[in-house]
């Protein structure tokens, strides 16, 4: 089994004593994406980290892309509040102590600096770049203690590191693909394809992990009741069940790119995956990162076991079916989210959907997030 990033799966749960100390503990309202950082540092998803980024990891993240330790970690985990370096405070989130922090460092910050790092601009027009300008100035560092979520939507496919590093025992290998989107036939191509080549090469059995990203998203992405529902309609009737699993991740789409792919391929390894597909503008948004970015940042992150899976962009052609363009000597239709999106939306039938997928998809009124502010 693959080791968890920095060797250790960190488990940061709290006991009975901790639960009702923090009931009496001073109270610090947080967002729902906060609440769901301190579920993932809880349960091990974001190992090695214990609780949210002191200044010298979060100064270190910036500016090297690691950690003060040397280990590779791209995007900030911080807590931006109001706090005391030494006391304890209940996080709550919609009602709910969803966690404890004890305050080792209190800290300010230049966002935009933490901007332009991060996302390589400081354009408010960049959805991660807003999120960063509506935090507070100060930020706490320190160890957590995660308590209740604040999202218990799909149960039936939320699973711990704990849980999937065991359910992965059965195969040598395992495939991850992170998704924010409902499957086309590109997703689909490039899932199967990348489980072959795995097995191919390394004469084992693999195994495909589906692993997509629940929470907030931009305007214009895909709900989270529409990803699931389209997946669960296309593995139902294209994969082999012995070969695929669906498993959700609770988190916001930071939109960081380049950083933000590492981030992605550092928590699959957690979940317990060996191999990870990073396709064409991995977590991009808009014109900010070049097509391959991600891939030549994955490149310098070398202390990471899971391996990437590089693949160039693919397209649909009428002589070869889907197939990647650097193979292919025809002209294509580019798989293009913008082209799918107006298919749905003025109910034209899209050729680049399965047929089931497209029918749940169409069961929706609405399928896409109408604002910034959840899934």
């Amino acid at each position: 089994m693959i080791k968890p990033h920095g060797g250790k799966l960190v488990k940061r749960i709290a006991n009975e004593r901790i639960r009702e100390e923090a009931k009496e503990l001073e109270k610090i309202e947080v967002r729902r994406e906060v609440a769901l950082d301190v579920e993932n540092i809880g349960f091990g998803v974001y190992s090695p980290l214990e609780g949210f980024m002191c200044s010298d990891d979060f100064e270190s993240v910036l500016w090297e892309r690691r950690l003060s330790n040397g280990l590779s970690w791209t995007i900030p985990i911080v807590l931006d509040a109001e706090g005391k370096e030494g006391e304890s405070y209940a996080l709550v989130c919609d009602g709910k102590i969803v966690g404890v922090i004890e305050v080792e460092d209190v800290y300010s910050y230049d966002k935009k600096e933490y901007a332009r790092c991060v996302f390589k601009t400081t354009d408010i027009e960049h959805p991660g770049v807003r999120r960063v300008y509506e935090m507070k100035d100060t930020l706490l560092g320190g160890k957590i203690w995660f308590i209740e979520s604040v999202d218990n939507r799909f149960r039936n496919y939320d699973f711990k590191p704990e849980q999937t590093r065991e359910i992965f025992k059965k195969w040598d290998y395992v495939v991850a693909f992170q998704t924010r989107n409902a499957p086309h036939l590109g997703h689909e191509y490039v899932q199967k394809i990348a489980l072959m080549a795995v097995e191919a090469f390394t004469g084992g059995n693999a195994g495909l992990f589906i692993n997509p990203v629940i929470g907030r998203k931009k305007k214009g992405d895909f709900k989270d009741e529409v990803i699931i529902k389209a997946y669960e309609a296309l593995i139902e009737r294209y994969y082999p069940t012995d070969k695929v699993f669906l498993g959700i991740w609770k988190t916001e789409m930071r939109y960081a790119g380049p950083r933000e792919a590492v981030l992605h391929a550092i928590v699959r390894q957690n979940f317990g995956c060996t191999h990870f597909i990073v396709g064409r503008d991995h977590a991009g948004v808009g014109s900010y990162y070049k097509p391959y970015e991600a891939h030549e940042m994955l490149k310098e992150h070398d202390d990471l076991e899971i391996k990437p899976l590089f693949f160039k962009e693919f397209h649909c052609c009428d002589k070869c079916g889907v197939i990647s363009k650097s193979v292919c000597p025809h002209n294509g239709r580019e798989f293009s989210g913008t082209y799918v999106r107006n298919c749905l939306i003025c109910g034209v039938r899209c050729e680049f959907i399965r047929d089931e997928v497209l029918e749940v998809i169409s069961s929706f009124e609405d399928p896409f997030v109408g604002e910034e502010n959840g899934s």
